[in-house]
């Protein structure tokens, strides 16, 4: 079907770790969270690197993990929410992938989001307000990179998955 790495894009909440792995079960694909690989390569959680680096020791991680999933083989790929806002990284994910953008609205995003402590940037008074200035900031950069987009707001995961793997189809043999 494709041939190269398969990449989920999309803000925190949009379901691309779960899905991704429904995703990856569907086309008989591995699987990798660049969250995960960051994580298992420190030793330390992602709020702990963020505490300690800060955002921008987070990102430099980010962006090295990412190098090295784009030359690897086909496989599904869960990234993390920010990583569209390096030019460099949007240039790896369009150059060394297909990219599909899992689209939510802010409502499900907060639901989504809202039980999850393990989320630096919405440790703040008003997640929902931090969200929303997320959104505005990164939404263009999915657009930007993504091949497909698909709305997951009104499906399970497993529909979500589901859904890509039938646009995916599609595409292949259109």
């Amino acid at each position: 079907m494709i041939s190269q790495p398969i990449f989920l894009v999309g803000p925190m909440g949009a379901g691309k770790s779960t899905i991704g792995k429904l995703l990856a079960a569907q086309l008989g694909l591995p699987f990798a969270d660049s969250d995960k690989v960051i994580e298992d390569r420190s030793g330390a959680d992602i709020p702990w690197i963020f505490d300690v680096e800060g955002e921008a020791g987070f990102r430099r991680r980010e962006s090295a993990v990412l190098h090295d999933l784009c030359s690897g083989e086909s496989q599904v790929v869960a990234t993390g929410g920010g990583i569209v806002l390096m030019p460099e990284n949007r240039a790896l994910l369009k150059n060394h992938g297909f990219v599909v953008y899992l689209r939510a609205s802010l409502d499900q995003l907060v639901e989504r989001t809202s039980k999850n402590s393990n989320r630096p940037l919405l440790q703040v008074a008003d997640p929902r307000a931090k969200l929303q200035e997320i959104l505005l900031q990164r939404e263009p950069f999915y657009d930007e990179v993504a091949d497909l987009v698909c709305d997951t707001d009104d499906c399970t995961p497993k529909q979500a998955a589901q859904m890509v793997v039938d646009r995916l189809a599609a595409i292949s043999s259109g």
